[in-house]
């Protein structure tokens, strides 16, 4: 990685232009460089085809990895994209940002030999890549049922809910607050691991199915609600995200150079000169989690002098996995574990150090802090403790439990006719695969609604 590591050169502060245009190139390129077709069959031979493969149960979009292995290995890669996008239609960008370490290479049998686990990942990067090259549309839209479902929020369970919706011939009409589709995919990843405009072209290719219109700039709250939505469409999935972003609480949080991690990734992602994007020389990130790791090791190769990733609790209660830590080590990033700020000082209303205090996990389980302090010099903080759902949201048609959505088995709402999705909902699990699989689910169940419908005795669909 090009880095600046001489001193006299160091300019301090938050400034854009710390590495050339070139050097952010060759800083941001592809994480996990593109498998060769003698690569992934090499690979790809490695695998043992399981009958009841442990791989299979740990994916939570539940793909056929051993089928679309064996079609690799045979020279369908195609036919192998088929098998994944059948269960999860962002398998391109799954392949890239799922911690495949922590679910289907994990479960690789192989490791029980302790042995390197198949790059199942990869794999299924190779054929959707090879998918997406080749241009062919695998699936076509049903019949028009007549039916019209409302989708709010064109991220990864959007997205996966209206695809399934529109394979069964209903209408379906997204509601997006931003310009682009993708959500997360498009505005929250690390750019390093989504280059060549990946998201947007998985995103074209879902919507390239037909019978999905998509309507940008009307937000939830601000330009419709829910109960607007109802008096026009049978069903709705809401799919929205987490917009907000949680507050340090501390004194000097309001300070300059104290930033949203989230905002500053999404800035990041839709800036075409990365050398243009203003970093501090000492950056210090609060937080453990995928955010987290991505703005640290972003901001580093950015040309940041220093960057510090501080977490209140151990290693093994980082939400980041254990592969995304070692990526952020490995690229120049401090981690500190078991330490909260309790103070941004500031020179006039500039950032310039942030106090922390070590904690201690006391024997309920809880984060206390000891009494020790420490300081860090920083005239940059990325705040990045966790999202919540945007205030500013028009909820009241469902129910709600601790901030986030409620939902059944099937994503179903309180209200009968409502179902959600993603990281939004109680259970969401801030993953894109997580949030796929809740709008796959989410689809069958309101499609099962649509056509088991009867009519009410004043010939209303009921």
């Amino acid at each position: 990685m090009v880095q600046n590591n001489d001193d006299t050169s160091i300019t301090r502060g938050i400034v854009s232009g710390r590495l050339t245009h070139s050097e952010t190139q060759a800083n941001f390129c592809d994480l996990h460089p593109a498998l060769s077709p003698h690569q992934a069959s090499i690979d790809a031979s490695r695998c043992y085809f399981c009958h009841d493969a442990p791989c299979v149960t740990a994916c939570p979009t539940s793909i056929d990895i051993p089928l679309f292995i064996r079609q690799i290995s045979g020279g369908n890669a195609i036919g192998a994209a088929e098998t994944i996008l059948e269960q999860n239609i962002m398998g391109a960008m799954c392949a890239r940002v799922c911690p495949t370490e922590q679910l289907c290479e994990e479960a690789c049998v192989r490791t029980e030999a302790e042995e390197k686990p198949v790059i199942i990942g990869q794999l299924q990067r190779y054929a959707t890549d090879a998918l997406f090259d080749d241009g062919r549309q695998l699936f076509t839209r049903g019949e028009d049922t007549g039916h019209k479902v409302a989708v709010v929020g064109a991220g990864p369970a959007g997205l996966a809910c209206a695809h399934r919706l529109a394979r069964y011939g209903h209408s379906v009409t997204i509601f997006e607050a931003r310009a682009k589709a993708g959500g997360l995919n498009e505005y929250g990843i690390a750019a390093y691991k989504a280059l060549d405009d990946i998201a947007q072209r998985e995103a074209d290719y879902i919507l390239a199915i037909g019978g999905i219109e998509l309507r940008y700039g009307v937000k939830l709250g601000t330009d419709f609600s829910l109960d607007s939505l109802l008096g026009d469409y049978a069903h709705i999935f809401v799919g929205i995200g987490l917009g907000g972003v949680n507050a340090l609480n501390i004194v000097g949080e309001d300070n300059n150079g104290v930033v949203d991690a989230v905002s500053y990734i999404e800035t990041l992602r839709q800036t075409d000169d990365l050398s243009s994007m203003a970093v501090g020389s000492n950056v210090v990130v609060i937080g453990g989690g995928m955010t987290a790791i991505d703005v640290a090791v972003q901001s580093k190769k950015l040309g940041a002098d220093t960057v510090t990733l501080v977490y209140r609790r151990g290693k093994d209660a980082m939400g980041a996995s254990l592969f995304e830590q070692e990526l952020a080590q490995t690229n120049g990033v401090n981690i500190i574990l078991n330490a909260q700020p309790s103070e941004i000082k500031a020179e006039g209303d500039n950032v310039s150090a942030i106090v922390f205090e070590r904690t201690l996990i006391d024997d309920a389980g809880k984060c206390q802090g000891t009494g020790d302090i420490f300081t860090l010099p920083a005239d940059m903080v990325f705040k990045a403790i966790g999202q919540k759902l945007d205030s500013e949201l028009d909820l009241n048609d469902i129910n709600m439990k601790w901030g986030r959505i409620d939902v059944g088995e099937t994503r179903q709402t309180s209200n009968p006719r409502i179902w959600a999705g993603g990281d939004c909902i109680l259970e969401g699990e801030n993953l894109t695969v997580s949030a796929v699989e809740d709008g796959k689910v989410a689809a069958e169940a309101i499609h099962t609604s649509l056509t088991t419908a009867t009519l009410t005795t004043d010939g209303e669909q009921g």
